[in-house]
């Protein structure tokens, strides 16, 4: 059953593409931490487009830490 608390609203908390469930940055922010499954609006910078933008030169990626990122 659902509670006021649990509801989610389509167009606030998620959106529907392709038949998917796609969680908006306000949801993440609701729920109050990262899951680190590379959400595509994920507003605690490991997003996609968060993770390209932090590739070291050889390409390969930052490892994220306690919030803060080392090279792997």
């Amino acid at each position: 059953m659902s509670t006021p608390e649990t509801t989610l609203v389509e167009g606030l908390d998620y959106y529907v593409e392709n038949g998917r469930w796609v969680f908006t940055a306000l949801y993440h922010l609701k729920r109050g931490y990262c899951c680190e499954n590379v959400c595509r609006h994920c507003p605690y910078g490991n997003s996609p487009a968060d993770r390209a933008n932090s590739e070291r030169n050889d390409g390969h990626p930052l490892v994220r830490e306690s919030g803060n990122f080392r090279q792997g």
